[in-house]
């Protein structure tokens, strides 16, 4: 038999509802292997107990001949921005240290309803702000590719979502949850050789998830496969009244109607995201990509987004001004870290919390945050950012009036070396130019593993589809995917 832990969430599903093997073996398996990856530092919390009384559960439930979920059997790994009830929740900062929630996410809630089960609390960027996974108070992340030819350099995984990414890609967990504020599904998927999916803003419910900013974070699959996407989004997906932006829409069976043929549509592909400083590798592969579509069935159409080069500089006024607003919840006065210098008053405690709690980065963006909302600035900032973002957002609508989906990279270059840029911090914010703009619209786009660069690392195309038509996205995910073959691994070091 196949080793387990080379299966993706349809392969463990279906052999665990057949009787193939038990959802207890493939939650020992993953432990295993979680337990022998330290060095890659994708866990902040591993729970092998929880897998296993998980799984018993599920082993419980089909020999007592009831029905089985979609994830029934399938263990996963839980990004560290999720509550989780009655397990340590972070998001990788020290200021949240120690806090232990009494409630449950309403996405991990429904993906534990469909039968998953959860084997640690993963790493990431911390409060999800990074692009390469070393902003955690927990530390970096380390991908587990390595440059071809004897550079031993550790990567970054990308980020924020980087220990899922890693896990994934490493075989840690069969799939992860991630979450997607400007890239952060969708850039370490393409980092680390998997798929990853943003949903339409809405999709999944935001009640639970430690917040960055508001009106751009949103949920999402991490997995091996456009297949095991498809099914892991049905299962986070939902209605939730909870969340004021919740979508009130059912949730489509996404797997049953996978279709790779995409006869009689037509994808856009944006004249601006032939931007300079892109490596050649990753314009090859967006040529490649075409072809594979019009071998597909598809037209392909020449659009344009014009105020795409807007879009970084945007989202990095209004994502730091939603932090700073929804971080001034942590003042060490009801949860978490509480810094109180002898002598001090209240507003000492907040300081010395707040500066001992807080990273680098995330400080940074709170301080650009509080600037662009202060009085002299709040107009000649953030309004005038969120007016690109309808413009951005009108381009898209002009866009799909041409086109079904719209291919692009996802990212302008393949991984890097952890160090490379993180003194750079407008060099790092670079590397969410081709992400970006679908998150300032709540557009859902996703990426897809397509070949090796010329260093044997991973190259990703990104699919971006119209509002609510997630399954326009996977279909031609998935045609990508059959025919790009991607089989590739990396060389286990760890």
């Amino acid at each position: 038999m196949t080793d387990i832990t080379e299966l993706g969430i349809a392969a463990i599903r279906d052999g665990v509802a057949s009787g193939e093997f038990t959802a207890v073996e493939v939650a020992e398996a993953f432990n295993s292997n979680v337990a022998a990856a330290s060095a890659l530092n994708a866990f902040i919390v591993e729970t092998p107990e929880i897998a296993l009384s998980m799984a018993k559960s599920v082993d419980d439930d089909r020999a007592a001949g009831k029905d089985l979920g979609k994830m029934a059997g399938v263990p996963i790994g839980m990004k560290d921005l999720f509550c989780t009830e009655g397990t340590q929740t972070t998001a990788a900062s020290n200021i949240l240290g120690g806090f232990v929630p009494q409630y449950e996410s309403t996405v991990s809630a429904n993906l534990w309803k469909a039968g998953a089960g959860m084997l640690g609390k993963l790493n990431l960027d911390q409060f999800a702000m990074g692009s390469s996974n070393e902003t955690s108070a927990f530390g970096n992340v380390i991908s587990p590719w390595r440059i071809s030819g004897g550079n031993n350099a550790p990567l970054a995984p990308g980020g924020s979502s980087g220990g899922s990414s890693t896990a994934v890609s490493a075989r840690l967990c069969p799939a992860a949850t991630g979450t997607d504020t400007g890239g952060s599904i969708r850039q370490p998927a393409a980092f680390t050789g998997i798929t990853g999916i943003k949903p339409t803003y809405g999709r999944c419910s935001r009640w639970g998830v430690v917040a960055f900013a508001s009106s751009l974070d949103q949920a999402g699959p991490m997995a091996h496969d456009v297949r095991d996407c498809a099914i892991m989004l049905e299962s986070m997906a939902g209605f939730d009244p909870k969340d004021s932006t919740s979508l009130d829409l059912p949730v489509p069976d996404w797997e049953a109607a996978l279709n790779s043929d995409l006869k009689g549509k037509k994808v856009g592909v944006p004249r601006e995201y032939r931007m300079d400083g892109t490596d050649q590798d990753i314009l090859d592969s967006w040529d490649q990509g075409i072809a594979w579509l019009k071998d597909a069935g598809a037209d392909i159409v020449d659009i344009s987004l014009p105020h795409t080069k807007y879009a970084l500089p945007a989202y990095y006024i209004i994502a730091p001004a939603e932090a700073s607003s929804n971080l001034s919840r942590y003042d060490g006065v009801r949860y978490g870290m509480r810094e109180l210098p002898e002598g001090a008053n209240l507003q000492d405690m907040y300081a010395a919390t707040r500066s001992e709690g807080f990273g680098p980065e995330v400080k940074r963006r709170i301080m650009i945050g509080t600037y662009v909302l202060s009085a002299g600035f709040y107009d000649a900032y953030y309004t005038q950012a969120q007016k690109v973002r309808t413009l951005i957002s009108q381009d898209f609508k002009a866009a799909f009036q041409q086109c079904d989906v719209i291919l692009a990279p996802t990212t302008p270059t393949a991984s890097f070396p952890l160090g490379d840029k993180d003194k750079d911090p407008l060099s790092m914010y670079l590397n969410d130019v081709f992400a970006v703009p679908a998150s300032m619209a709540g557009l859902p786009a996703m990426s897809v593993p397509c070949g090796l660069n010329k260093d044997g690392l991973p190259l990703g195309l990104q699919i971006i589809g119209n509002m609510f038509d997630e399954q326009g996205v996977l279909n031609a995910g998935l045609a990508i995917e059959e025919r790009a073959g991607f089989t590739a691994r990396p060389n286990k070091w760890w």
